[in-house]
């Protein structure tokens, strides 16, 4: 038992006390072990969704200057669809999402005209997060069209997304810190 506790207390030092390189290895190993294998899965039991935390990888979702500045670049899109400026001023988000943003999501069961989803394409490994544009029914299934709000149009994918796509919407925006990641992941790219 004390030989026990003498190696527990050893890897404890070696773990938290130790500045060695190795324990710095060893440590971030560890940090990514825990958050991929228990707090990830974790908050995507909690939030009903296999992907939990998202970052933002494009400019599809900003908006430059105000509310008003914005729409009036990229307005006419909405307008000639049916969707008016104030519509869209009552939407969730309606100040856009900057690349770098990490957004919280959570699953529904319904989601409407107005929200910022989280999908798959089988086109490409990583979901795209855009905002719901129209809601249809085809067949007896819910269908949604989506939309970049910094996109002038929609992209060919974006027309026909069925609810078995989708992953969630956005809860929850935490600015700026997807950074830390896309910064490495745009340094190998």
């Amino acid at each position: 038992m004390a030989n026990i506790k003498s190696v527990l207390k050893k890897t404890w030092d070696f773990l938290w006390h130790s500045n060695s390189i190795w324990s710095w290895i060893v440590d971030l190993i560890l940090v990514f072990l825990i958050v991929k294998f228990i707090i990830f899965p974790l908050f995507g039991l909690i939030l009903c969704t296999p992907l939990p935390f998202v970052i933002i990888e494009s400019h599809s979702m900003e908006h430059e200057g105000n509310f008003d500045s914005w729409f009036s670049l990229h307005g006419q899109w909405y307008l000639d669809n049916d969707i008016t400026k104030e519509q869209v001023r009552e939407w969730s988000w309606n100040k856009g999402l900057d690349k770098g943003d990490i957004i919280v999501v959570k699953g529904e069961e319904s989601y409407e005209l107005g929200n910022v989803i989280i999908f798959k394409i089988q086109e490409q490994a990583t979901p795209i997060i855009h905002r719901i544009v129209e809601v249809k029914s085809e067949d007896s299934e819910i269908v949604f069209e989506t939309k970049g709000d910094h996109n002038d149009g929609q992209w060919p994918y974006e027309e026909n997304i069925g609810e078995e796509q989708i992953l969630g919407k956005a809860a929850v925006r935490i600015p700026k810190l997807g950074w830390v990641k896309l910064f490495f992941v745009e340094l190998f790219r």
